[in-house]
């Protein structure tokens, strides 16, 4: 299995037919189409599907989608990391990244590396923390930005000097958004969107008191902007953390805190004895000085 065949694969099954990726890939067709059936060959399953118009991956090539795509990455930044030069400080910080205003620290030591080192970029991948802890373990990003995180074992983290609040998002019309806050008796026949971390995190079931089997859950999501457009369209009122979604002026959806005060501390973790490039290294000197300066976010 060869990076460069590897890489064909992947370009066909973005451009859904061979002969346009075989185009792109300045291949003939026939050449292409053999490397694809060697690969076939060689784990011994189909992974397209010929259509009249094009191609579409079966089972086996959908995996080896995802997989591909990982190699290559992981391959493409070990050979950045490897041919940067040794005596000046440039290349790429990768870096998983959960939805929190706490990416406001993430902001200013990435400010503060790129001031000094303009060479150095930065990647940012936004998911939710199994996605992030995914990658991270892989090795794909350098750094993992974490809510609630727990898993202390695994990484070395640090700390920072934030916690954000949970509460409900709601359309301004809705009985609960001239509450000043709202407690888990409030919930009872409200239709709810939660994200799929909410399901397990330990600050909202604790908070909660009772088994989230008892709460209308109207849908689940990972990243917010597209739970406050359901919400907005009145699919339901979302569990979400503090200053992701606008909320003020003329907006038409408002933000309604916990109460009791449930809150999230955030977290930075990266591997244990990793082999950090020099990018990286500066990025997480900045990100301590960030943190122990303690601004307001």
């Amino acid at each position: 299995m060869e990076l460069r065949v590897l890489r064909y694969f992947l370009t066909v099954a973005r451009k859904g037919s061979i002969t346009g990726a075989a185009t792109e890939l300045h291949l003939s067709q026939p050449a292409l189409s053999k490397q694809l059936k060697d690969l076939e060959a060689e784990f011994g399953k189909p992974l397209l599907v010929r259509e009249p118009r094009g191609v579409a991956l079966t089972e086996g090539g959908m995996l080896l989608r995802r997989r591909a795509q990982e190699i290559v990455d992981l391959a493409d930044k070990t050979e950045a990391e490897l041919t940067a030069d040794e005596e000046s400080v440039e290349g790429d910080v990768h870096i998983g990244c959960g939805e929190t205003q706490g990416m406001r620290f993430i902001a200013r030591a990435a400010h503060e590396v790129r001031e000094r080192y303009p060479h150095v970029r930065f990647h940012l991948f936004s998911g939710n923390s199994v996605e992030v802890a995914e990658r991270l373990d892989k090795g794909l990003v350098d750094f993992g930005l974490f809510v609630g995180f727990s898993d202390t074992g695994r990484y070395s983290q640090l700390d920072l000097p934030r916690a954000d609040a949970l509460g409900l998002l709601v359309r301004c019309d809705h009985p609960l958004a001239s509450r000043d806050f709202v407690g888990p008796a409030d919930l009872a026949n409200v239709p709810l969107l939660v994200s799929r971390q909410s399901l397990e995190r330990d600050e909202f079931i604790g908070w909660l008191g009772h088994p989230m089997e008892e709460l209308d859950i109207a849908g689940t999501y990972n990243l917010v902007f597209n739970a406050s457009i359901m919400v907005r369209e009145g699919c339901g009122c979302a569990v979400c953390l503090d200053g992701l979604v606008e909320t003020s002026g003329e907006s038409d959806v408002r933000f309604v805190p916990l109460a009791p005060k449930a809150e999230s501390h955030l977290t930075v973790a990266w591997k244990k004895y990793p082999a950090f490039s020099k990018p990286a290294e500066r990025f997480l000197d900045a990100l301590r000085r960030t943190a122990c300066r303690a601004e307001p976010v």
